[in-house]
């Protein structure tokens, strides 16, 4: 008797094709929710050690506005997820909230400041990479001059330890400001013509006869109390240290520089925030603190003032810039309560400096 052999049961060639056809969105699905959990790690962690690790350079050097674009961008691919949908758009809302303050963004965008007053005070703080160095003095000055600010923080005067050259700046400098006082440490200059009370160099104070290089290091922040309508206000003069050596990561000196470098700016941010919680006067804040929105240093601020951008109208206030483009913010002011803030403009150095211009109109009293 002959055995009958049933023909192998054959799937349609549709079936077939369907299955196939699932699997390419299925990896896709898998890598976009990898993706996705690898950036909300990156974010907490990032969190929990920008400002606080030497190591953590990488990160910190992340353009602001990825905190923003990475997870609007796996929304926009939660489509594409397949199965793993929910669990890409829970991934991607997480790291969004979690990082939205990091980017930069101005939330008070829409708010019209209020008109300002009179009396209202105007400042100009502005670091002038180098000060005239490779500028035409001429020209230098009449930017100055034409803001016709009350106070000017000037950072990054560098006379590079010569005496005439530092005696004719500051001859210089009276000149063009008549009726105002110079105060200048460092690399610090501070021009008001409202009456200067006392100064501060913070977070040390060199003493008298200590050559520019030892104030370049040591004062990266000057104090100025000045009468003001009656009333004693500070304001200070900041210029934070970069947060890394530009040498190649391949040698040793990258990371030594990077570890000192590190611990430069935690002295300097500290001895800042601890000259604030002891300062009984109004206060404000305001020059190049090398710090993006996306670092943690800039906590230190943000727990005891307010940012004055608030008052700009821009949705992405930017201070710094390279060939041209503006890439993100290092330069800031911060008041506190008892100030109101009527205007905050960035303005064009005119290729005087990659910085550029904080022109900041304010009074003191009322709501910020």
């Amino acid at each position: 008797m002959t055995a009958v052999r049933t023909p192998p049961r054959t799937e349609p060639a549709a079936g077939r094709a369907g299955r196939v056809g699932r699997r390419p969105g299925a990896r896709a699905g898998a890598v976009l929710t990898g993706l996705g959990a690898a950036w909300l790690l990156l974010v907490v962690a990032h969190r929990l050690l920008s400002g606080r690790w030497w190591l953590w350079l990488a990160p910190e050097l992340i353009p602001p506005l990825a905190f923003v674009a990475v997870p609007v961008l796996l929304l926009g691919a939660v489509p594409l997820a397949g199965r793993f949908r929910a669990r890409l758009a829970l991934l991607a809302v997480a790291g969004l909230l979690l990082g939205a303050d990091l980017a930069g963004l101005n939330p008070a965008v829409w708010r019209t400041p209020p008109p300002a007053p009179a009396d209202a005070l105007r400042l100009v703080s502005w670091n002038t990479t180098v000060w005239n160095a490779t500028d035409d003095p001429d020209t230098f000055y009449a930017s100055l001059t034409a803001r016709h600010a009350d106070v000017y923080l000037l950072q990054e005067y560098k006379p590079d330890d010569d005496p005439a050259r530092r005696d004719a700046d500051l001859a210089r400098l009276r000149r063009e400001f008549p009726g105002y006082q110079v105060v200048l440490r460092g690399e610090l200059v501070t021009v008001t013509r409202f009456p200067v009370v006392a100064t501060t160099a913070l977070p040390a104070d060199p003493p008298p006869g200590a050559d520019w290089r030892t104030d370049y290091w040591e004062v990266k922040s000057l104090r100025t109390d000045l009468r003001v309508g009656g009333r004693t206000v500070s304001v200070y003069n900041t210029h934070i240290l970069v947060p890394l050596d530009l040498s190649s990561p391949l040698r040793e000196l990258f990371y030594d520089r990077r570890h000192e470098f590190f611990q430069r700016r935690e002295t300097q941010y500290r001895a800042l925030a601890a000259d604030l919680d002891r300062n009984p006067n109004p206060v404000l804040v305001a020059g190049d603190l090398n710090t993006s929105p996306a670092m943690g240093d800039l906590a230190r601020l943000r727990d005891r003032l307010t940012d004055a951008a608030r008052a700009s109208g821009s949705a992405y206030p930017t201070s710094w810039t390279i060939a041209g483009r503006r890439w993100w913010r290092l330069d800031w002011t911060f008041v506190s309560p008892g100030w109101t803030v009527h205007q905050y403009r960035l303005r064009d150095a005119r290729g005087m400096s990659d910085h550029r211009l904080q022109d900041v109109v304010l009074s003191l009293g009322g709501s910020r």
